[in-house]
């Protein structure tokens, strides 16, 4: 936790520089006091006193949009305020001798000088959150610069404008032909109508380059030498079904100061949602955690570590976080897997039925052939229409053909060699589990075709000496059932029984329930109940990949 000092220290700076942005703006729009323009006269042309009003404008309105990123420390919010005030400084000294503005932009460059350890965190990744906002504090900021002109210069004009005139009047800048029969009286006057195109025109191409930041600068999160690291530990240390889906593309690493362990993340507003626990030797877990709460704290994160392992529960709380459960895993014992006996006869039923129908299971090895991806790509395009939604992310893979070319796939085909259903697996590395990723199917199937499909995986992977097969989490099962769960878990609980008919939270269950799996709790943990708003919102960008309106529409 950062000193009281320190926080009130970036509080202030934050707050000043919102200020300084204002009295920019109103400075720009003032009339300079004749007495010193006078001496001003001898030195610099009307033109570049002129320019000085719009330099002045133009940091207002760049240091209000960096005081947010200011009060989250960001780094380069940082550097950019310090060169904003230089200019700032200069462009009041130039346009007027205003030196009670360059005063209070002096101060605010000291401060943050003085300050420049504690303004360590990285910029955030692109948003289009954040371009809409740039966009909206852009059309806000013209229409107040030219507004407040107009109310404060009447006497330049031949018209003496009341605010709402004023408005207006800025309005029909952009709108009339004739800019409403605007006639300037002075000098003054002709540049301050051109200033507002020209701060009008800069604001609104900052705002549509952050608009398009997200398409424009896609970031990549791990290099490959990182990436390559982390898999090597993945593969000495992995012991979960997560372990090989913290190599997808969309992870960045945190390694340990030893080296010997890993965090696989992503941040996503003021959360860092690490997937999993950390993967590395025991002993080294308190030392990564730490390490990567501290790496949270310099880049003002809050750090949060999604379907944990009941293994490091008190770890975890003794580090100071919270700990939530989520939901329950299914893990199926494939050496007491039968299809014998009262028990199996349903699943008996439906694998004895797709067999005389001629449909059959098919195992395809890696590397995967393209023709054969292409088919599956339809059946996933058809699947993903079906359930009204797009692809998910971060604790699950999604159809990327270079991640399933390297991965086996298995298919459920008609007697015809037609796919009609068909999933990728992946393994556990040091635990002696297989589990699926992708489960798709076609709209139109036989009916108990995903029965047979997984009756197929379970008969197969048992053959092969796999001891479990993991079916993946089953969200918001198994909570609150006890007086003594806590109210927040009770919650969740709530929404599991009432919210099904959206999500189906219900029939997942139900469906992976039916092969006698063992569950085994998963949890969400976080630094606090203050943060956990924040880290919901960064889970759920995390996991849809931004697209909020397809996570939430029912179905998906």
């Amino acid at each position: 936790m950062l000193p009281l000092r320190t926080k009130i220290g970036i509080w202030s700076a934050a707050l000043l520089t919102g200020l300084v942005g204002v009295v920019n703006l109103l400075s720009a729009v003032t009339p300079n006091i004749q007495a010193r323009t006078h001496w001003l006269k001898a030195i610099f042309p009307f033109e570049v006193r002129s320019y000085g009003h719009l330099f002045a404008a133009l940091t207002g309105f760049f240091l209000l949009s960096l005081a947010t990123n200011l009060l989250r420390r960001k780094r380069v919010a940082w550097l950019l305020a310090i060169v904003l005030l230089i200019i700032s400084i200069v462009s009041h000294l130039i346009k007027g001798l205003d030196y009670e503005e360059s005063l209070l932009a002096f101060v605010l460059l000291i401060q943050l000088v003085l300050m420049r350890n504690v303004y360590t965190a990285r910029s955030d990744a692109p948003s289009l959150a954040q371009g809409v906002r740039m966009l909206m504090g852009a059309l806000l900021f013209t229409l107040a610069y030219g507004t407040i002109g107009f109310y404060w210069l009447d006497s330049h004009f031949h018209v003496n404008f009341s605010f709402s005139d004023a408005i207006n009047q800025t309005l029909a800048m952009f709108f009339t032909d004739d800019n409403a029969r605007l006639q300037p009286a002075t000098k003054f006057g002709s540049f301050f109508a051109d200033s507002i195109y020209t701060v009008g025109t800069i604001t609104l191409l900052f705002a549509l380059f952050m608009l398009m930041r997200p398409v424009l600068l896609r970031g990549v999160p791990a290099t490959p030498a990182e990436r390559q690291r982390a898999q090597a530990i993945l593969e000495q240390y992995g012991c979960s079904s997560l372990a090989p889906l913290a190599l997808l593309p969309d992870k960045a690493y945190y390694f340990s100061p030893s080296g010997r362990s890993v965090i696989a993340y992503v941040p996503k507003g003021r959360g860092a949602i690490a997937l999993g626990d950390p993967i590395g030797p025991p002993e080294d877990k308190k030392e990564v955690i730490i390490g990567f709460q501290q790496f949270c704290q310099e880049n003002d994160w809050y750090p949060a570590f999604y379907q944990t392992l009941p293994d490091y529960l008190e770890l975890y709380r003794s580090l100071g976080f919270k700990v939530l459960k989520i939901g329950e895993e299914a893990i199926v014992n494939l050496q007491t897997f039968s299809l014998q006996g009262k028990a199996g006869k349903n699943l008996r039923t439906a694998m004895n039925r797709m067999t005389k129908l001629g449909y059959k299971i098919q195992f395809y090895p890696p590397p995967i052939e393209d023709d054969l991806l292409k088919k599956l790509r339809n059946i996933s395009d058809e699947w993903l229409k079906m359930m009204q939604g797009a692809e998910k992310k971060f604790s699950v893979g999604w159809f990327d053909e270079d991640y399933l070319k390297n991965c086996e796939i298995v298919t459920v085909e008609t007697e015809k060699g037609e796919i009609t259903a068909f999933c990728n697996m992946i393994p556990e590395y040091q635990t002696n589990e297989i589990t699926n990723d992708l489960m798709r199917r076609k709209a139109e199937v036989e009916n108990g075709t995903m029965d047979f499909l997984f009756i197929g995986l379970f008969q197969a992977y048992k053959e092969r000496g796999y001891d479990g097969f993991n079916l993946g989490l089953s969200a918001l099962a198994g909570l609150g059932q006890t007086q003594l769960s806590p109210r927040l878990e009770k919650v969740l609980s709530y929404l599991y029984k009432h919210l099904n008919q959206f999500y189906n939270f219900q029939g997942l269950h139900s469906f992976k329930d039916k092969f006698n799996p063992r569950w085994e709790p998963r949890y969400l943990i976080y630094p606090g109940t203050a943060t956990l708003a924040d880290i919901v919102v960064a889970l759920i960008r995390v996991d849809s990949g931004d697209r909020l309106w397809d996570y939430f529409r029912p179905g998906s």
